[in-house]
Order: structure tokens, then sequence, then C-alpha cells
């Protein structure tokens, strides 16, 4: 006997509603056959409102029972929360992630071969350009976070504005292959102090703070992988001066 379940939800020419489309997808993904009734202006969306008293759309019915929205429905069907919350370190671990396929993908590529000496130092460069483009995203916000552990930020504030776009310069100089002095004492000046002031903050003082390194937003915590960014662009400072 086939499952089957009424969908109302927001279709209009200017909005089409997601959580009702989520709603209409994991329906179908449980087996349901989906009776759709798209509501298509919002007078049409309000009168439904009021004729079933409920506050949103989309909303969904079960053998006559009102399950409600998507976030009901999801629990309905014992599904957790929907999105990402709480602490994750999904942002890192994607950058890292791409960063080191960019970095073998280049190499082959160029040389072909997979590992070098020239694969690290492009992993770290790509990896620092990726981490830039998401502080730069919401300059405020990164500062409002990075300003609160960075032993020169505090006391220097503009220092919180300058950071990422020195970490896009090196990445992208390392790519480019500039001469090292002029790109090895910038990543070695923003990464000891980043690496020092993580160090102090999480090893020492004990603080528990957001990590403002993939934006000011994040909740990847300060620590470990704080400190990794750092000292990849201290090793990657050492190594074009050194190799």
């Amino acid at each position: 006997m086939s499952k089957t379940a009424i969908l109302y939800r927001m279709v209009t020419n200017n909005h089409i509603c997601p959580f009702g489309l989520r709603s209409k997808d994991l329906l179908q993904r449980e087996g349901y056959d989906v009776d759709d009734r798209p509501l298509t202006s919002k007078e049409q969306t309000d009168e439904f409102k009021a004729k079933y008293k409920v506050k949103t759309t989309p909303q969904t019915y079960i053998n006559d029972q009102r399950i409600g929205g998507y976030d009901e429905l999801r629990t309905h069907f014992n599904k957790g929360e929907a999105g990402q919350s709480g602490i994750t370190y999904t942002p890192v671990i994607a950058i890292f992630s791409i960063a080191l396929l960019l970095a073998l993908a280049f190499q082959y590529v160029v040389i072909g071969e997979y590992f070098s000496i020239r694969t690290i130092m492009l992993f770290i460069a790509f990896s620092m350009a990726m981490l830039a483009v998401q502080k730069l995203k919401d300059l405020f916000s990164f500062t409002n976070s990075f300003i609160t552990y960075d032993l020169l930020a505090m006391k220097w504030i503009p220092y919180g504005y300058i950071y990422p776009f020195v970490e896009a310069y090196v990445g992208i100089a390392m790519v480019a292959q500039l001469p090292a002095l002029a790109v090895a004492p910038f990543s070695l000046f923003i990464g000891m102090i980043g690496a020092a002031s993580v160090i102090k903050a999480v090893y020492i003082d004990k603080r528990e703070l957001k990590c403002a390194c993939v934006g000011g937003d994040s909740n990847v915590p300060l620590g470990f992988v704080s400190l990794s960014e750092n000292l990849f662009m201290v090793a990657g400072g050492l190594i074009m001066l050194f190799l």
C-alpha cells in the first residue's frame, strides 16, 4: 500500500520556498507519494494560514494529521537538526583538502609527478589564499574575533584588517615563485605572531575561543587548527629561505 502525504508550499513568480522543496524531497526519500499543492500567491498563502490556523509554510499532512514545517517533518522521521550547528571543523577540512588536491594536480601537470618540496609549498600557498578569502568576505566580523586573541591586533587593531591581505599576498606570491626575500619575511612575521598568540590564548591562558581562521562567523574552535595554519606559514617562509 502506497504512503501519501499532502504538502502545501509557497511557489510564486518571486519566491520558491526552499523548505518546501526540502520537505518534498524528504517525503519522497521516505517513500511517500506527495500530493503537492503549491500556494502560488501571497494572498493564497495568507488564506491557507488563516484557514488552517498555522503561522508558516510549508505544511505537511500525513493520514489527515498535520505534521508541520520542515523541522517538524525531520523530527517526525527521527532525523537530526538540519544544517550545521555547534562546533564544526568542516570549513577547515574542506579548505585543506581542496588545497592539497590542487597542489597535487598542479604539480603533476607541471612536472609529471605528484609529490616534492614544491607540492608542500603549493599546499601551503593554496591554503593561505583560500583562508584569506574566507576572512576577506567580512573584514569587520573577522577582526571582531581576531582581536580577542592575536597579540599584535589587540594592541593595534588595524593589523587585523591588514592581516588577510598579507596572507593572500603570501599565498599568491608562493604560487608565482616570487623571490624569497619578497615573500618569506611576511610569511614568517604573521606566522610567528599567530602561533605565539594561539599558544598563549589556548595552551597557557586556557581560554575557549572561536578561531577567526575561516572568518569571524565560524564555529571552529581556536586551538590546533589555528596553530597548524600559523606553523604552515612559518614552514613556508623557512623553506623559501633555506631550500
